[in-house]
């Protein structure tokens, strides 16, 4: 596979009712067109050979043969193309017709795979027609002139990767086929359907299909019948779906008069590394199902692409949903964080939160959360206690931004400048306030830790962290200064969603003076504000210049953590998400510097305070994320280095 992913496509072509010959020219052109694409797996509509809208005409002895010789045409004229094809036709076994998928590759039938749940209801009658999987007494077959394997029971592929079968209504019951499928090994699911349209059936269809994947930790490549069949009774869209662990990664266009290729891919590793992780897929399955029947591995080798190229859209924001979901991304994540936090203060039983407010992002996200938990626990807005604490770096605009920001929320406001703190401490362990250093930075985030904890204690309260998981990732925080809180609200939020999230109550929860500071802070370069501000009193020390673009180092964290991603895959997916905004260079450069931090400041991670796990990935040593604090990162960067 390349780079993990395999090349797959759904075909939907006009068909004619009955007419075999016409239907698998059309079919082949459809192989042909996939092939020059570098489809490895294509599949085709339930009955494509024939149409499935034949009806009577199934018990025709002439159609049925003629299904035959057309599929051996089919084979014959394919054989020089090295593409796995699936289609579907009648098969007729001794007495029984069976509703089939046919798989080939080079001129050989691989595998029969009969359908299993026949609709007989509504306007369905294939009982009528045709005999269930449960019904054949054989497996194997004779079919266009090969002895071939047949039964659903059958896993197609090579080595680690394997396919199956099921057909259109074997999705809908309770229990698909491609469940135990699944579980026995197929890491992507083809889907040969006949599915007519009706109101709302499609919305249904989709979440059929996503759940299914979902659920199997699966690929699931779907083909519906489109234009061409008949439409006496029912209305056939063509629909044309890729869909991978949840995820709708294609679709066709719906009602399209014209034949249609879909083509995508679906990411094998990232399967795998889903299945590895889920204890599920672990087990034994002969000991969760007894009944299980004995699955056969026919051996089919899935084409090598030479130059492969990646068609499916990869996200350069992974932790931020696209459309209209984002909103309700939003409300969901500060419902997480709200419960969480309003939790720990009705098990203290503290009425007090102390919070450090610096006019940056991170620090008015863990304030907004502060005061709707508040809100929601009917407690006063006075109750929180905003600190400013101005240094050396503070600049005007940062501040304003603090006093406003705490004066419009309605919370108590206190001021401590911790400048003459700070150089008092200078002087007791004898550092020049001239050497800015990391001493002279992390001096003052611990004197505002100090400050935030002994308020705490005096006031009976909690300090609230504002640290989020960007930081935690980058080991961007200073060891017991900002570190450390009484509840990390933001510990489990990228830095990339953060800014989405303090948008989002901009726009939907305050309004006057408290919309537009926040408007302000979110046009803030992000800046822990440790070292002077320059002559024009603007902020010089610009987190991004220092450390990398969060955007490229959430988009890291995303692919390491969450599948377990080797560099060279990050980087690949990298150069795709970022084309045309970060050349190979800085995206190698920032991907180095990510992983050496990553490994080098997992020891902050080991300590870190509670905090609510928000999305699917979490740094917490108690949770999420068990990494030893001395491991070594050598692999990971040779693996960069090679590239």
């Amino acid at each position: 596979m390349n780079h993990g992913f395999l090349k797959v496509a759904t075909a939907i072509p006009n068909v004619r009712v009955a007419d075999c010959t016409y239907n698998v020219t059309r079919i082949q052109a459809l192989i042909e067109k996939a092939y020059q694409q570098d489809v490895q797996i294509v599949c085709f509509p339930e009955l494509c050979i024939t149409a499935y809208t034949c009806a009577d005409l199934f018990h025709q002895q002439l159609l049925i043969s003629e299904a035959e010789n057309a599929l051996r045409n089919l084979v014959k004229e394919t054989a020089h193309l090295n593409i796995i094809s699936i289609v579907g036709l009648p098969v007729k076994v001794g007495s029984r017709l069976f509703n089939c998928a046919v798989v080939f590759k080079a001129g050989e039938i691989v595998a029969v795979v009969p359908k299993t749940h026949l609709p007989n209801y509504n306007e369905f009658y294939e009982k009528r027609w045709f005999v269930s999987s449960k019904d054949a007494i054989v497996d194997s077959v004779e079919l266009a002139g090969q002895h071939v394997p047949f039964g659903i029971n059958l896993l197609i592929g090579q080595g680690d990767f394997r396919f199956a079968i099921e057909l259109c209504e074997d999705l809908w019951v309770a229990v698909p086929p491609s469940s135990l499928h699944s579980i026995m090994g197929a890491q992507v699911i083809f889907n040969l359907s006949a599915s007519n349209e009706i109101i709302s059936k499609n919305d249904y269809l989709l979440s059929l299909i996503s759940q299914q994947s979902a659920r199997c930790m699966a690929g699931y490549v779907y083909a519906g019948a489109g234009f061409g069949e008949s439409s006496q009774d029912v209305v056939f869209a063509g629909k044309g779906i890729v869909a991978e662990n949840g995820r709708l990664v294609s679709m066709a266009e719906r009602f399209s008069f014209d034949e249609q290729l879909l083509v995508s891919e679906i990411d094998i590793e990232l399967l795998a590394n889903e299945r590895q992780k889920n204890t599920g897929f672990a087990q034994d399955s002969t000991a969760l199902f007894p009944s299980l029947p004995e699955y056969r591995l026919i051996e089919c080798n899935v084409p090598e692409i030479e130059a492969f190229a990646l068609s499916r859209e990869v996200s350069p924001t992974p932790f931020i949903p696209a459309g209209l979901e984002l909103d309700k991304r939003c409300e969901e994540i500060f419902s997480i964080q709200i419960g969480g936090l309003a939790k720990r203060f009705v098990h203290t039983q503290s009425k007090i939160a102390v919070i450090g407010i610096s006019g940056g992002l991170d620090s008015t996200l863990a304030l907004l959360v502060t005061v709707l938990t508040f809100d929601k626990l009917a407690m006063p807005r006075k109750n929180i206690i905003g600190i400013t604490m101005p240094g050396f770096g503070t600049t005007g605009r940062t501040y304003k931004n603090a006093i406003d920001l705490m004066n419009s929320l309605g919370i108590t406001i206190r001021e401590i400048d911790i400048t003459e703190a700070s150089l008092q401490h200078f002087s007791d362990i004898g550092h020049s306030e001239d050497i800015h250093d990391v001493t002279y930075e992390n001096t003052q985030a611990r004197e505002r830790t100090q400050i935030l904890m002994n308020v705490a204690n005096k006031e009976g309260g909690l300090v609230i962290g504002t640290g989020d998981l960007s930081e935690l990732a980058m080991g961007w925080c200073t060891y017991n200064g900002d570190h450390m809180s009484m509840y990390g609200v933001n510990s489990g939020i990228p830095k990339t969603l953060i800014r989405y999230l303090v948008t989002w109550v901009a726009n939907h929860k305050v309004s006057g003076d408290s919309a537009a500071t926040l408007h302000d802070i979110l046009d803030t370069p992000v800046s822990p504000e440790l070292l002077p501000m320059d002559e024009n009193d603007e902020i010089v020390q610009k987190t991004e210049d220092i450390i990398g673009p969060y955007e490229l180092h959430d988009f890291f964290l995303y692919y390491m953590v969450r599948y377990g991603f080797r560099p060279a895959k990050i980087f690949y997916l990298a150069q795709h998400a970022f084309e045309g905004k970060y050349t190979d260079e800085v995206i190698l450069k920032w991907l180095k510097t990510f992983i050496r931090r990553f490994f080098s400041q997992q020891f902050k991670r080991s300590c870190l305070p509670d905090g609510p796990k928000v999305g699917s990935i979490n740094l917490s040593p108690r949770g999420d994320w068990r990494m030893p604090s001395d491991a070594v990162a050598a692999m990971w960067l040779h693996d960069i280095e090679r590239l």
